[in-house]
């Protein structure tokens, strides 16, 4: 799921909170900001979540929907950037005399 909603007022702030509580209570973890997964065990599963969703959209903002097979979302690749830390990662030990 994919969504984009408002986040300037107090009011906004509150509907986009109660919308995210309600995902997570039906199992969504989030993958990304603003983008939530959950598995899914059948199609008809996947209607009835869609609907219990449908029933409970904040009045603003816009949701997406996609569904994809486990082993449509096993073979996504994750691309990273250059990582930036100041913790060593070596296994190479200094030793002062």
């Amino acid at each position: 799921m994919f969504f984009d909603l408002p986040s300037v007022t107090p009011v906004d702030k509150s509907e986009y909170r109660h919308f995210v509580n309600r995902i997570k209570k039906l199992g969504f973890y989030m993958f990304q900001e603003s983008v939530y997964v959950k598995l899914s065990m059948s199609s008809f599963a996947c209607k009835s979540i869609e609907k219990e969703i449908n029933g409970n959209l904040p009045k603003a903002g816009m949701i997406s929907i996609l569904t994809v097979t486990e082993k449509q979302f096993q073979s996504m690749k994750t691309l990273i950037g250059t990582r930036s830390s100041t913790v060593i990662e070596s296994d190479e030990r200094l030793i002062e005399l």
